[in-house]
């Protein structure tokens, strides 16, 4: 057996291929549910209704997906450029500790800061805190040839334990009854909520036109044609005229500050504080949606929120018929993989010898 390269890719391919990475993930999942000895149909029928059965499901899918579309663009504009930032989670939490500096340690200064100012240079402390994050590892790849994913991968960890530092220390709210988190954000700065009654934000208005945004930048602008000739092939577009170390420092600006105010957002809409418990998983999870998406800005939407309606519509199906909630987890995994071997058969085809 061997893949040999397609003269052409087809268009329909790559509109199905995520559909039927999907449709071959819940495939895979339904025989571990048969193995849990839960009805599939039941099982999958649970989890559509409580992801997207009332308005309730939507508003929790919603919400879960507001930081899911940010993470899955700043993965989405790296890739673009083949430079694989998977240090989305550090960054998130790099943009978050950021966020609760300007927006809940001000107070302790004297002054007295209007929110129209404070806000958004809550925002741009958490898109520098992300942007920062990746800046280095873009340099050393350009510069010295170090793998990106190593570094990107490591500073995940060493956030964290920083994080961690911050909320034992000089960040930790004295009211919190030892529990580790930081300060509050002042409340002037909380996002709006879009539905009464929900926990659904105005963040997800943000996400959405950052998306739009992103859209037009890979769409009309100059430097989403040297982003895309980079991704395509690097020493080609150097030889062309383009300036590849510039073209990734700004690629590594714009997915790190993308992740970093995913931080501020969830922390301004959801949260409140900084804990180290407050992502599940957003930064990873963005990879996935990225990959799903086919690293188009509008494809992350629809992408989030399938993943983020699977994440919610687990808990509630797992409560009804006592299936583990991992199984949401393997399907995000699995949709991963799955997309990954739908990408490379529209490129490639199988020959048997």
């Amino acid at each position: 057996m061997r893949l040999e390269k397609r003269n052409e890719t087809s268009a329909v391919a790559l509109v199905a291929a995520p559909f039927a990475a999907v449709a071959f993930t819940l495939l895979i999942a339904a025989l571990l549910v048969l193995w849990a000895g839960a009805p599939v149909g039941k099982t999958y029928a649970l989890l559509l209704q409580g992801g997207f059965g009332s308005v309730f499901a939507w508003s929790e899918t919603l919400t879960r997906a507001t930081p899911l579309i940010l993470t899955g663009l700043a993965a989405t504009a790296a890739f673009k450029a083949r430079l694989f930032n998977i240090g989305a989670e550090g960054q998130l939490y790099a943009g978050a500790l950021a966020a609760i500096a300007v927006g809940g340690l001000h107070g302790g200064s004297g002054l007295e800061w209007s929110p129209w100012v404070l806000f958004p240079l809550m925002l741009l402390a958490a898109a520098l805190a992300g942007a920062a994050l990746l800046l280095g590892p873009a340099l050393m790849k350009q510069k010295l040839g170090v793998d990106e994913v190593v570094t990107t991968l490591l500073f995940n960890f060493i956030v964290l334990l920083f994080v961690g530092a911050m909320l034992d220390g000089p960040m930790k709210d004295p009211t919190a009854m030892g529990w580790p988190q930081s300060v509050a954000l002042n409340g002037d700065l909380e996002l709006g909520k879009l539905i009464e009654g929900t926990r659904v934000h105005s963040g997800l208005l943000y996400a959405t036109a950052l998306a739009a945004a992103m859209w037009a930048l890979f769409r009309f602008t100059t430097l989403g044609f040297r982003i895309r000739a980079v991704g395509a092939n690097a020493r080609a577009a150097a030889f062309a005229g383009i300036p590849v170390t510039r073209t990734v420092v700004m690629v590594a600006l714009l997915s790190g500050g993308l992740a970093g105010l995913a931080g501020a957002i969830e922390v301004a809409g959801r949260t409140g504080y900084v804990t180290l418990d407050m992502s599940p998983g957003y930064g990873y999870s963005g990879i996935v949606i990225a990959m799903l998406a086919g690293l188009h800005p509008v494809g992350v939407l629809l992408a989030s929120v399938f993943v983020a309606g699977v994440l919610v519509g687990a808990d509630s199906m797992s409560r009804a018929i006592g299936v583990p909630t991992y199984i949401a987890d393997v399907i995000v995994a699995a949709s991963l993989l799955s997309v990954l071997v739908a990408t490379l058969l529209t490129q490639y085809r199988v020959r048997w010898k």
